[in-house]
C-alpha cells in the first residue's frame, strides 16, 4: 500500500539535482530523462520548474542545464547549522595560532569528504597548498588525510562497498592507486589513530589528520593540519606537530558528548 505521505513529485526533483556530478556538471533534458528513466516531457517539466526556482541554471548557448545558486544556499545552510562546527571553531583556530599552520575539518559524504570548517594560516608558503579550498569544498576521500581517517572508520562492510565504487586516480606524485595498498594504509590508521597525507593530492602537500567522535564513540568528522613540503618534514610533522592535532581532536570530541575509554 502507497504511503499518503510520500510524495513521488519531490522524490523526481531531488533525482535531478542528484543527477548533477563533478563528473558531469552540465546535463541536458534528454540524458536527464535516460539517466532518471523518466519521458523527455516530465523531465523538461521538472527541469523548468527547478529552474524558474533557482535551483538549476540554463546555459544560453548549449541549452543545457548545471546547478544553480539555490543549492549553494542549501549546502551552506546545512553546514552552518551544524552543531559540531560551532564546538569545533575556536579548537581549530587555537590550533592554527599555536602551530602557524592551516587547521581543517571535514565530514564523509559518498566518495567524497567536505570541508565545514577551514581556518588558513597567513605563514609564507601557505598559500602554495591552499587548492582554492573553502567551506564547502569536496575532495575525492581516498588521497586526503581527513579521507582516510573517515574511510578507515567506517564499518567494514559499508568501507569494502564504498571502495568498490571509487577509481583510484593518481592526484598527486604518491598517490595510493592500488586498492590492497590503500587497505593497508586504512589498517594502519586504525590501529595509529591518524592518517598522514604525503603528497597523495597534490604536489608538496603534506597533512596529518585525526579523528572527532560523536558521544556515541562513532568517528563523525576528522581535522587535519596542512603544510607544504618545504616547511615540515615527515618526521616533524608526526613527532612534533601529531600530538598537538589528535590533542585538539580529542578536545573536540570531549566538548561534543563523547568520553574516552580508559584504556
Amino acid at each position: 500500500m502507497a504511503d499518503a505521505s510520500y510524495s513521488q513529485s519531490l522524490e523526481r526533483g531531488l533525482a535531478i539535482l542528484q543527477a548533477f556530478k563533478p563528473g558531469r556538471p552540465v546535463l541536458g533534458i534528454s540524458e536527464l530523462a535516460r539517466a532518471l528513466d523518466l519521458n523527455r516531457s516530465t523531465a523538461h517539466r521538472y527541469v523548468s520548474t527547478l529552474n524558474r526556482l533557482g535551483y538549476l541554471r540554463q546555459d544560453e548557448d548549449t541549452r543545457k542545464y548545471r546547478l544553480g545558486p539555490r543549492v549553494l544556499d542549501l549546502g551552506f545552510s546545512a553546514i552552518n547549522s551544524m552543531e559540531l562546527r560551532e564546538i569545533a571553531a575556536p579548537h581549530l583556530r587555537e590550533l592554527s595560532d599555536e602551530t602557524g599552520h592551516t587547521v581543517n575539518m571535514a565530514i564523509l559524504d559518498g566518495e567524497d569528504i567536505v570541508y565545514v570548517e577551514r581556518v588558513r594560516s597567513a605563514r609564507a608558503g601557505q598559500r602554495e597548498i591552499d587548492l582554492n579550498l573553502h567551506v564547502g569544498s569536496r575532495l575525492p576521500a581516498y588521497c586526503t588525510s581527513m579521507g582516510k581517517v573517515l574511510l578507515a572508520n567506517l564499518p567494514a562492510a559499508d568501507r569494502t562497498a564504498l571502495l568498490d565504487h571509487i577509481q583510484l586516480t593518481p592526484r598527486g606524485p604518491n598517490t595510493l592507486t592500488a586498492r590492497d595498498a590503500l587497505d593497508a594504509e586504512l589498517g594502519r590508521v586504525r590501529g595509529t589513530g591518524f592518517a598522514v597525507n604525503n603528497e597523495e593530492l597534490a604536489y608538496g602537500l603534506r597533512s596529518i589528520a585525526a579523528p572527532v567522535r560523536s558521544a556515541g564513540g562513532d568517528v563523525v568528522a576528522a581535522i587535519n593540519l596542512a603544510v607544504h613540503r618545504s616547511m615540515v618534514s615527515m618526521d616533524d610533522l608526526l613527532a612534533r606537530l601529531s600530538p598537538a592535532l589528535c590533542r585538539t581532536a580529542t578536545e573536540i570530541s570531549a566538548h561534543a558528548g563523547h568520553r574516552s575509554t580508559p584504556r
